[in-house]
Formats: structure tokens, C-alpha cells, sequence
């Protein structure tokens, strides 16, 4: 491959400090890297394969040059610098919701559906994480037999919200342990000790925009508009790795070896199953992790041909900067 000039924009938030430690795990050919962020991050040092980096202010003059630009500003900046990118050539890969169900940008998951990346027009989005998450554990079933139903009840970190967010319930979990007051400033409920509905807007459904992303997300990823998901997402005081308890019904009658193998060999998962010792996958165990773990698989007795199962992921690698930089690698 190429070596290709690289910007990090949102490089000193928690998925910005991911894209630099993936992209030097993974050894990504990098001729020239750029650091970018808000003016009041100007100077911060960054250090990448031994070398030290002064970050810069993001500015619409910052893509010129660069072949790739891995983007977690939040949404508002990626709308304001993507034509920048466009104009310049370089390829922003956005982990954002700002372009996600845009119809001419692709929205990729590299183990799932690579080929879309070949049709981008200058951007390519980055699914939720809790999607990713999900469709990790659910995309080897279907590729088994169609699925036409998921039922996915949600465990999300406090990364999802955040490097500020994972600060807030560690500060809380140490100020209620030493009996003083709790205090509530990035999140709106307390998250230590407590768990509660996603932070995210209810709408008249009564489904609340993480939820609607799950839904929107996973019938562009698979092609399939049949498939049917309902999601519900839950904020939990656990630091970086989200959980998903899963409910798939496929067209097909399954046999749980099938499935168990399908899933230890997907690319991305590891199969951990272990009834004997009680041992399944936990958000833990998968925090700083690549892979996906799943387990818990069993028959779910509601449907005829219903599939029961237990998936963690790391919300800020594979939900977010690791799948965003395979993105890069596929380009």
C-alpha cells in the first residue's frame, strides 16, 4: 500500500486518542500526519510512533494535501469541513451521524460490506456503535439464513458520550463511595451506581435517536429494507465497552452449532461460550480489545426459529475509531 498523508480531526477527544493508537498498532502506511482540533487545543502534544506532533487548529485550508481524513469532531464540524475535504480530494471517513443516511455516502462496516466502499463520492460514514456492535454478532446468522427480526436491548458504556463522560462516572462512583454529593454535568442523570434510557432525544414513537439510528443503520449496511429491529438503549456505568442482549429470528430453522461456528469464524469475533463455567462475554474483558465477543447463545422459545444471544464490544474501537480505520485500509 501506498503511504498516504493522513488528518486526525477531533484528535485530543477519546476516539481521537483510538485513530492515533490504531493507526500506529496497525502499522497503517502513513507518509504525513496532521493532528487537528478546536483553537483552544492549539499546541497540545501529540506523540505518534515516537515522534511528537503539535495539534493544530482545524480550518478549511487543513485537507490540502491529505489523501485521508479521520473525522470525530461531532457532527456539526464534519458538516461544516466535508465539502473541504471533497473539494481538495481527500476522502473523509466521519464517525459522526452527520451523513449516515445520506443515500450517495456509504456507510460501512469492513467485515460486512466492503464493496460499498468503491461506490463513495468523497465520504464515507462510520455506523453507530451500537449497530456495529449488534451487526458484528447478527451479520454471521444471516449469512446463514435471512434474518427478519432483531430484538436487541442495549448496555452502553459511558465512553458513548465521550472522554468528559467516562471522567464524570468515575468522579461519581468516587465521591458516592466517600459519602459526598454527586455531581451531574455531562450526562443528565447520575451514572454511577444507576443505569437509565439513552441521553439521546425521545421522539413521538417513543423511540429515542440512538435507537432510530439502529434501525436506519442496519437496512443500509445489509441491503435489506425487510429486516425489522427494535432496539432499546440503555446508559450504563461501565467505562468503555458496550453490551447488546440480542433476539434474531431467522427465515430458516438454525442448529446453535451452526450458528456457534459461523460466529467463532466471522472475522472480528471471538465465540465465547462456556456453559460449564458460566463464562460469557463481559464488557471487561473486551475493553482495548479489537475483536467482538459473542456468547449466550441458545434457542429463543418465542419464535419458531428464534436465536438468543449476549455481544460486547469496545465502543472506541471497533464502535468507532478501529472499524473507521479499516475503512481507511480498504480505500
Amino acid at each position: 500500500m501506498t503511504p498516504k498523508n493522513i488528518a486526525v480531526a477531533g484528535a485530543t477527544g477519546a476516539v481521537g486518542a483510538e485513530f492515533v493508537s490504531v493507526l500506529e498498532k496497525r502499522n497503517f502506511p502513513v507518509k504525513n500526519i496532521k493532528f487537528l482540533a478546536s483553537a483552544r487545543s492549539v499546541g497540545k502534544k501529540i506523540t505518534f510512533k515516537g515522534e511528537e506532533f503539535a495539534v493544530e487548529e482545524m480550518t478549511k485550508d487543513s485537507f490540502k494535501g491529505m489523501d485521508v481524513a479521520l473525522f470525530s469532531a461531532g457532527g456539526s464540524q464534519s458538516k461544516i469541513y466535508a465539502q473541504s475535504c471533497v473539494d481538495v480530494g481527500c476522502v473523509m471517513v466521519d464517525n459522526s451521524s452527520a451523513f449516515r443516511m445520506t443515500p450517495d455516502v456509504p456507510l460501512v462496516i469492513p467485515e460486512i460490506n466492503p464493496e460499498d466502499v468503491k461506490w463513495h463520492k468523497g465520504i464515507i460514514a462510520n455506523p453507530n456503535c451500537s449497530t456495529i456492535i449488534m451487526l458484528m454478532a447478527v451479520y454471521p446468522i444471516y449469512q446463514l439464513s435471512k434474518v427478519k427480526r432483531v430484538i436487541v436491548s442495549t448496555y452502553q458504556a459511558a465512553s458513548g458520550a465521550g472522554a468528559k463522560a467516562m471522567k464524570e462516572l468515575e468522579d461519581q462512583a468516587r465521591d458516592f463511595l466517600d459519602g459526598k454529593p454527586v455531581k451531574k454535568e455531562v450526562l443528565p442523570y447520575q451514572i454511577a451506581f444507576n443505569l437509565f434510557s439513552h441521553n439521546t432525544k425521545i421522539g413521538d414513537d417513543g423511540y429515542n435517536e440512538e435507537e432510530v439510528k439502529m434501525i436506519k443503520e442496519t437496512n443500509k449496511i445489509l441491503h435489506d429494507e425487510n429486516i425489522k429491529v427494535t432496539p432499546t438503549c440503555v446508559r450504563v456505568p461501565v467505562l468503555r465497552a458496550h453490551s447488546e442482549s440480542i433476539v434474531v429470528e431467522t427465515e430458516q430453522k438454525l442448529s446453535l452449532d451452526a450458528v456457534r461456528s459461523a460466529i467463532a469464524k466471522f472475522p472480528g469475533c471471538q465465540l465465547v461460550d462456556d456453559r460449564e463455567k458460566n463464562y460469557f462475554p463481559m464488557p471487561l474483558e473486551v475493553s482495548g480489545e479489537y475483536d467482538c465477543k459473542v456468547g449466550r447463545i441458545r434457542y429463543d422459545y418465542t419464535f419458531d426459529n428464534g436465536i438468543a444471544l449476549f455481544v460486547c464490544g469496545d465502543q472506541l474501537l471497533k464502535g468507532a475509531a478501529l472499524n473507521a480505520v479499516q475503512i481507511a485500509e480498504l480505500l
